[in-house]
Formats: structure tokens, sequence, C-alpha cells
């Protein structure tokens, strides 16, 4: 039965208000109607396209979020490379550059555009009949990742061109994901409660989200974009005019573009930004400095890696001066003792900062840091605070040496520091502290994997003297847990079901679980592999140890030493009753084992720190190289590749990508 053309009617006028409204609220931040009005809009078209399936487009305000996406993600060759900026943190680079683009246009009349240094993850999209398309990450600059589905999640991406200038419906453009920093910090205070790990940073966030594999998840991190690149060939003169244009069809374009007649106005404008950079709601690490004519792009030209019509001054890492009101104790999972400066609070790269971490107090004599000293506190890597000097002329005289207690500030026991080691541990196992520590650990990801169970919950557990060991974890009931703060009869049974799983983790990831001094999840591995059972490792000897190869005295001791210890051993006994697995697991028929591959890992892994994409490697029985050679069996390419990619492609070295590399593992 045909369609009334009056429905037909009806449905585009609601898309193009619909359209319309989500440009003027995520891309203007200038809504004309309210919350609810829109509401009732999608409800309608929604009701509609529910009852005219047909009439159902993939560009429809209601198709942002689509259905869970299988496996990793299809790659997308660029048309042309997503290349990276040359960059600098000088005033005098920047004149450099000017007389190399002086040099080069001879006596042309230039000018430059300078706009904010985004620190987000870059994506390009791309438009065909004025409908998106495709979107796809940077990648190694020639192949990224297609990540269409994850992109239409993110408001300010018009899903259809509101321009109807036909110069505009065929085009390609790049820009930057990103997540505010209250958005950012909302995400982070609801990790924290349910226990997940937070993310380091709002770029660490974006990244790790819109790699995603469930749109529906990353539709709930409410990540933004902002668009800075029209991608050749266009239409248009100059930058200034492709941001005009881009903005009036619908995207939300970069908000600063100022204009600079010469390289001191340039040098200026990235100094008052500078100043201002704390005052945006995103985060910025320096400013991009490019020519503003199209024509004088293509003369200028690009490198391999870099154009030549572009450079970034890059903001250095911020500073603020504070003083140290106290020394605090902390102690960790093993008993160290971490000694943390409380500071006077102070804003620093857009947050507040009131503790570092001073190390240990080696590091504390070294720098000659004492409570009451005014200090110069900086964020490394935009992220974690650190002292980095006292400022000496401040001293009154009134300071207070810092010098280590004798007693666990935890639980009153002995410290002890052995003269092979510079930190102090608190040797009580029974120790509150190290009781968290060691259950968290045990539950973690890399161990018996127990979803659910984050420090948090921990925390509550341990206080209401309901775990005192790893064992209580497996006795614990639906009425222990029904009652404890944020946990309800379904996330109880959750967390039950996720112990009773644990059980079944194998013998290699329990010998990690335990928490043995200097035993790594490859270290656990190789163990799991020569002993095969929790008995057997018992029962080895110092000798039968160190006879392992990769196993040495000091972990040999170590090992001996923990299962010497008779409550340890009543641990395991107790654990064993539980129902926990203590053998080596049976490999799948079918699993890739890694046994003898070589490996070079290039560029930014998004999942894994590159210790953690070489420790697991290494643990499967490959092996990891620092350069690309004939004998290279593969390269694990993330973002940002260097040198080792281009010489793969040059050697013909199979390379992947990480998805590829996760689902080999």
């Amino acid at each position: 039965m045909a369609i009334d053309k009056k429905i037909k009617e009806k449905v585009e006028k609601l898309r193009d208000k619909l359209n319309f409204h989500n440009y003027r609220y995520y891309v203007l931040n200038d809504p004309v109607i309210s919350d609810t009005d829109y509401d009732i809009l999608m409800k309608e078209l929604i009701e509609l396209e529910n009852k005219y399936p047909e009439l159902i487009t993939t560009t429809s305000p209601t198709q942002r979020i689509g259905e869970e996406l299988t496996g990793g993600f299809p790659t997308v060759s660029h048309s042309v490379p997503m290349l990276s900026l040359d960059n600098t943190y000088s005033e005098d680079e920047l004149r450099e550059f000017d007389k190399r683009i002086a040099k080069n246009l001879i006596s042309e009349e230039y000018e430059y555009i300078v706009e904010l240094k985004f620190d987000g993850f870059a994506v390009s999209l791309e438009y065909r009949d004025s409908e998106f398309i495709r979107g796809s990450t940077r990648g190694n600059g020639t192949v990224g990742d297609e990540v269409t589905k994850n992109l239409k999640t993110i408001n300010a991406v018009p899903l259809r061109l509101i321009s109807k200038d036909s110069k505009l419906k065929d085009i390609e453009v790049r820009g930057e994901v990103f997540m505010s920093r209250p958005v950012f910090e909302k995400l982070n205070k609801e990790r924290e409660k349910n226990g997940n790990p937070l993310f380091a940073n709002p770029r660490n966030a974006a990244a790790g989200s819109i790699k995603n594999i469930d749109p529906h998840i990353v539709a709930q991190r409410k990540l933004d974009i902002f668009i800075h690149t029209v991608v050749e060939p266009h239409p248009f003169i100059n930058h200034l005019d492709a941001m005009e244009n881009l903005k009036n069809a619908g995207f939300k374009v970069t908000p600063v573009l100022e204009v600079a007649k010469d390289i001191e106005d340039v040098i200026d404008v990235c100094k008052k930004w500078q100043s201002r950079r704390n005052t945006l709601e995103y985060g910025v690490d320096g400013m991009v400095v490019k020519i503003n004519n199209f024509e004088q792009h293509k003369r200028l030209g690009a490198t391999i890696k870099s154009p030549r019509w572009a450079f970034a001054y890059k903001f250095p890492a911020e500073q603020a001066v504070s003083k140290i009101i106290d020394i605090l104790l902390s102690v960790g999972r093993t008993g160290t003792i971490t000694p943390i400066a409380v500071l006077e609070p102070v804003q620093l790269s857009g947050t507040t900062v009131s503790r570092s971490t001073l190390h240990n107090q080696d590091e504390i004599k070294r720098k000659d840091i004492r409570i009451g000293d005014y200090v110069i506190v900086e964020k490394g890597g935009e992220v974690i605070p650190k002292v980095v000097k006292v400022v000496e002329e401040k001293r009154t005289g009134k300071e207070k040496k810092f010098r280590m207690p004798h007693k666990c500030p935890v639980c009153g026991s002995d410290l002890v520091q052995s003269e092979e080691e510079v930190a102090v541990r608190c040797i009580n196992r029974s120790c509150p502290a190290q009781v968290k520590g060691s259950i968290q650990h045990f539950a973690s990801r890399s161990a018996m994997d127990i979803e659910g169970l984050g420090y948090v919950l921990v925390d509550q557990l341990v206080e209401n003297g309901l775990v005192k060991s790893f064992t209580d974890i497996y006795q614990l009931k639906l009425e222990d847990l029904v009652n404890l703060e944020r946990m309800g009869v379904k996330s109880s049974e959750n967390l039950l079901t996720a112990i009773e799983k644990s059980k079944d983790r194998g013998l290699s990831m329990f010998i990690f679980a335990l928490g043995i001094r200097y035993v790594g999840i490859k270290a656990a591995k190789i163990l799991s592999s020569e002993f095969k059972s929790m008995d057997n490792l018992m029962k080895a000897s110092f000798e039968d140890l160190e006879s392992v190869e990769e196993i040495g005295p000091i972990m040999a001791e170590s090992i001996v030493n923990f299962f010497r210890n008779e409550v340890n051993k009543k641990m395991i006994s107790d654990l064993n009753k539980s129902g926990v697995k203590m053998q080596l697991l049976k490999k799948n028929k079918g699993k890739i084992s890694l046994l003898g591959k070589n490996f070079v890992l290039t560029g930014v892994l998004m999942d894994f720190t590159r210790e953690e994409a070489k420790e697991t490697i290494e643990s499967l029985g490959g092996k990891v190289t620092s350069s690309v050679s004939s004998k290279t069996d593969y390269v694990v390419v993330g973002e940002n590749p260097g040198s080792k990619f281009d010489k793969a492609k040059i050697l013909g070295v199979k390379t992947i990508n990480e998805e590829e590399f996760k689902k080999m593992l």
C-alpha cells in the first residue's frame, strides 16, 4: 500500500525541524525551543517511523544510535593523508617557521589564522549528497578505523547538512572529538561510585569512547566535536571562508579563528590564549597557526608527515605555587609507605590540585621539602600533579623537616626498610590498608576479574567486617550485600555471579592475584606453565624456582617466603575448599599461540600501555623487539605511528591495528 504523500511530507518536516534544533543547541549553543518541546517532536517522528518503517533513513535524527558493532572496526583509506603538525614550545621557532614561509612564497603577501589546538581525538567525516556517509579515525595517517556508528551518536555531527549550496553536497571535513571537563568529571565520579577504573584525562576518555564497540555506551559519554579542516577538493578561497561556510552548513567549527598579519601578531595571540586556557570547558594544549589562503597551501606543499603551511605552538606545562600544609602517609597493598603532600588548593590546568605524591623519603631529602614550604607544582602530561622544587626565598625558618615515623599510620605496626630499597614498609599483612589494597588487586581484571568489586565496595566490605582476606569474598551471601550503600538486590546478585565465575580463571591468574612480591603477569604465566598446579608450586624449592628461565634469585626467594608463611598456606587451602580452580587450564583447540612470534609496537595504543602490551605478548610466548627487520612477524600499529610503520611497509612485514591485535590475543 502506498504511503500518503502528506505522511511523507510530515516526516521530512519533522526531520528538518529536529536537524535545525540540533544545530541551534549543539553547534550554536543557542536553543530556540525547550527540551520538552524538542522531545515532543522527536517522539512524534519515532511514532511515525515505527508505523511506517519504510520511511526510515540512515540520516534520520532517530538513527543516531545504531545496533552494536561486531568484532573490530573496518579500515578506511584516507583520500588525503591525515598528517600531523610540526610543533614547538619556542617563540623563536615560530619566527623560524615564518622565515621559511616568506622564503617559499618569495614576495607574496600572506596572512595567518590562529586557532585553538584541541586536546582531543582526530576524525574525518565524509558527506555525499549532503548526507553523512562515513566517519573514520586518523589511524596511521593513511588508513584509519571506520567509526561511523559511534560518530552518529555525537549530536554536533550533522547527519544531513542544512545548507542548500550545491557546492557543499559532497565534502570531507576533519576535526577533534573531545569530552568537556564537566562531562569528564561527572563520568569519573560515576565510575568511582561503581568501582570502575578512572579515566586519566578527558582525551583518553574521548579516545576510549570513540573506539568502543557499543554505540549505546558511546552515546552515554556525551562526546562533542569541533571541525577545523576541509579536505581538497573544495570550493573555498581561504580557511576563514571555509569555516564560515561549514558553520552555515551545520558544522560546529573551531570557535577561535583570529587573523594575524605577521608572526609577532601570531605570538601575541598565542600568549593571550595561553593565559585564558583554563577559562575554557574543554582541553587545549596549544595553538595552531595556519596560512589562510588555500592556493598558497598548494604551493607550500607538505613533507611526508606534516604540512609546510601550518605549525603548532604548544603551551608549556602549567605551574603554580602552593604551600605544603602537611605530609601524610599512604599505605599500599604490599605495605609500601608513600608520603603525600597536602597542598593549599591551587588551580592547575583547569582543576583544583590539593595533593601530590612525594614518592619516598629519599626524594623528599633530595629536594629538601619541608612542611610549611612554598613549592612549585606542575601537572606532568597535564594529568598527574608533581612537586618540581621548593621556593627557598619564601622560607621563614618555621618550616619543619619531615621524618618518616617508626609505626604504620593505619595499624600501628613497626615499619621496616631493607638495605637494598628506598621504600619503607609495614610488615603487618592484616593492616586494613593492605587488606583493602590486596583485595582490590585480587579482584582486578588481570587477576580474578571479579566485575563489580571495585575499591568503593571493597572499602565498605572491609569496614563492615564482612571481608578480612581473599577467602571471605567466596563466603559472601545476598543478605550481606543488599544492605550496603548503593547495593540493591540486582547489583548484589550480579556480584555474586561474578564471584562464582572467578573460580574458573585458572592457575596463572590465581598466582598473579595472590600478590606475591615481584611476581607480575608474565612471571605468573611462566610459573603456571612450569608447575601446572598450586600444590606443585607450593612445594617448589628455591633451586627449583631459580632453574626456571626468567625466574631470578630475588623472585625465587620471595615465592619461597610467601608459601612458607602459615597464614598464606591456610588462605590458599580455604580458597581451594571454596572451589577456586588452582590447576593449569587446558588450551582450547584452535587458540592462537604467539610462541616464537616476533612483534614490534609503534604508535599509541588505546587499551594498553606499551608495557602492558609487551607483557601480554611475552606471557603468550611471543617476543617484543625495538626495531623492524625481516625476522619481525607483526608490527602492531597504534595512533600516530613512527618510522617503524614505514619500515614495515618497505620490508613487507604484516601490520595489524589494535583491534586485530586484541582479536589475536
